[in-house]
């Protein structure tokens, strides 16, 4: 296991259940890892408890069903208590898992962002649209993404609220990485789960990274986004790629600053005619120095690297901002 292990839990395998990686962060919330490729700190889902039901907030994708139901059971709680699952948004390393998922949580009731939930009714565009992305590797990325029936899903827009034991989560509209995406705000606690739009900031290593896959990246719309959670204050930020974050002045303004940078060297490589692999390998060369050096402490700075392209890759971030480039700012590609 890697580095910051320690205090993990049910971390052994046995003959009937996926070996899991759990940590209780309160009284009432742990971190599960869905252990994403087998690989630990990638994707994370959060598990919230109270007397009248369990609440996820976002559940990985299809491939890591089983690893998610091992890691409920492993902090002492069963899947079928889960009453709420909260999505921030529908890609498949957040909410693939979720039809799939319900065979398993019958008093379920799944939020989502009322322009996301079309398409978990019916998924057929989010397949088609992510395996042209992932072509041949989608099984075994992504697994098998099932309907979600309608009447199990109660749509989310601004300031709807969901109670989960003594907690209050309310929805805020997040666009920027997704059309359809909402932070959580537990006000009280002064937290947030903020789905993909705080950024990817991986255990142990102090480097946040912006994801931008396509078709809904919008930088103006991301940074408006950015400076909303700036000004929540929150302590805390449950990051699903990876963990607790604190620090939000520095997340932040990284997080902005290199989601601009990025976007930089992307309309760089469009004017010249690179093609999207070849503006893919200008991010990695501009972001994995950046990782590597950040990464000396946690560990082995090729493995980190190489969780940062599982967690979000640099073809999918070129192709995000290629197309926003190409629908939004046509005069940015103008030699």
């Amino acid at each position: 296991m890697r580095a910051g292990d320690v205090g993990f839990s049910g971390e052994g395998e046995s003959m009937t259940e996926p070996a899991t990686r759990v940590k209780q962060l309160a009284p009432d919330l742990w971190l599960l890892d869905t252990l994403f490729q087998g690989s630990p700190g990638v994707i994370a889902s959060y598990l919230l408890t109270g007397p009248d039901g369990l609440a996820l907030v976002d559940v990985g994708s299809a491939v890591t069903l089983e690893t998610l139901l091992a890691s409920i059971r492993a902090t002492g709680h069963q899947p079928e208590d889960v009453a709420h699952i909260l999505l921030t948004h529908i890609h498949l390393d957040h909410a693939g898992a979720t039809g799939p998922l319900l065979r398993h949580t019958p008093r379920a009731r799944v939020y989502v962002h009322h322009i996301g939930a079309p398409h978990l009714i019916n998924p057929t565009k989010l397949i088609e649209s992510a395996s042209r992305i992932y072509g041949d590797k989608m099984q075994q990325l992504w697994g098998e993404m099932l309907p979600v029936p309608e009447e199990r899903i109660t749509l989310l827009d601004e300031g709807v609220e969901a109670r989960v034991g003594q907690r209050t989560l309310r929805a805020l509209y997040m666009p920027g990485h997704a059309i359809h995406h909402v932070a959580f705000h537990d006000a009280a606690n002064a937290i947030i789960f903020p789905g993909d739009v705080a950024g990817v900031r991986l255990e142990d290593v102090d480097y946040v990274r912006p994801p931008t896959p396509p078709p809904d990246l919008n930088l103006e719309d991301w940074a408006a986004s950015i400076e909303r959670l700036r000004a929540l204050r929150p302590e805390t930020l449950y990051l699903p790629h990876f963990g607790p974050a604190t620090g939000r002045e520095r997340h932040f303004t990284e997080l902005r600053k290199r989601l601009f940078a990025w976007g930089d060297i992307v309309a760089r490589g469009m004017r010249q005619g690179e093609s999207d692999a070849q503006i893919a390998d200008d991010l990695a060369a501009a972001a994995d120095p950046e990782v590597a050096r950040e990464a000396t402490a946690a560990g082995d700075p090729a493995e980190e690297v190489q969780r940062y392209e599982l967690a979000s890759n640099y073809l999918m971030s070129a192709q995000g901002y290629m197309r926003y480039y190409k629908k939004t700012h046509p005069e940015a590609l103008a030699n």
